[in-house]
């Protein structure tokens, strides 16, 4: 078993998040610029995997509180197949990504991060938020 890569996929920029195989340590890196529907957000998937032991990609899945399908969740499930296709021997999870981004900026305001590092920080601590709870919640295949 691999560690764990966690994309906070958006339109315009994605944030990402690692684990280790044994689910102890997560960490937020850094945010790539990249249109969610580009080759250039793939590449750099591919270029994250080339430098870690990853079985797993986890795709946050935007998702309303009554838990339909958010506006942005044909994307995210786009951005998976994509993902299954060129990556053909790593698993591709999605999983609800409701309210990590305002449990991130918390976790941020927590850390010292305000205005402009907070924000620039903002989707890998959402990426970050979506691992540890797909973690905690036994991480479940859906």
């Amino acid at each position: 078993m691999g560690g764990v890569l966690a994309i906070d996929l958006g339109a315009k920029k994605s944030g990402f998040a690692v684990a280790d195989p044994e689910r102890i340590v997560t960490q937020p890196l850094d945010v790539v610029r990249a249109a969610e529907d580009s080759a250039e957000i793939v590449d750099a998937v591919a270029g994250l995997l080339a430098e870690r032991d990853v079985s797993t990609l986890l795709v946050g899945l935007p998702v309303h509180l009554d838990g339909s399908d958010g506006a942005r969740a044909a994307a995210a499930r786009a951005f998976a197949a994509r993902l299954v296709e060129r990556f053909p021997g790593v698993e591709v999870v999605t999983y609800d990504e409701r309210l990590t981004t305002k449990e991130a900026e918390a976790l941020l305001r927590d850390a010292g991060f305000t205005g402009r590092e907070a924000k620039e920080r903002r989707d890998s601590w959402s990426a970050l938020v979506l691992l540890r709870d797909w973690i905690e919640s036994g991480e479940p295949r859906g």
